[in-house]
């Protein structure tokens, strides 16, 4: 059964918007939250890990962006996200160096 074309959306605007940060974003908020655990937590572990969690959050988040009204927001949403997990990256790494 096809979807009611009164649900989809009708700017092409719109759809490239959303299916980017679908795409795009959703890759780098994943990215991003994994790196800043593993800033904090125990690098290897936590970077082996995202091989399965981090295909999970990015295939969530395409459905999440998928879902907003406006891709302009979701955009929005998720470049603050992932300015926000490279601060958490940024403080990590140094308060938590690597000694080698």
């Amino acid at each position: 059964m096809p979807a009611n074309p009164k649900y989809l959306t009708q700017s092409k605007g719109q759809r490239f918007l959303k299916i980017t940060a679908a795409i795009l974003g959703g890759y780098f908020v994943s990215v991003t939250f994994h790196l800043a655990l593993a800033s904090w937590f125990n690098r290897v572990n936590v970077l082996i890990t995202m091989a399965f969690t981090g295909f999970i959050l990015w295939v969530a988040l395409m459905v999440v962006a998928f879902l907003a009204k406006s891709g302009w927001k979701i955009w929005g949403i998720y470049l603050l996200l992932t300015l926000f997990f490279c601060g958490i990256i940024y403080l990590g790494q140094t308060n938590n160096p690597i000694t080698k």
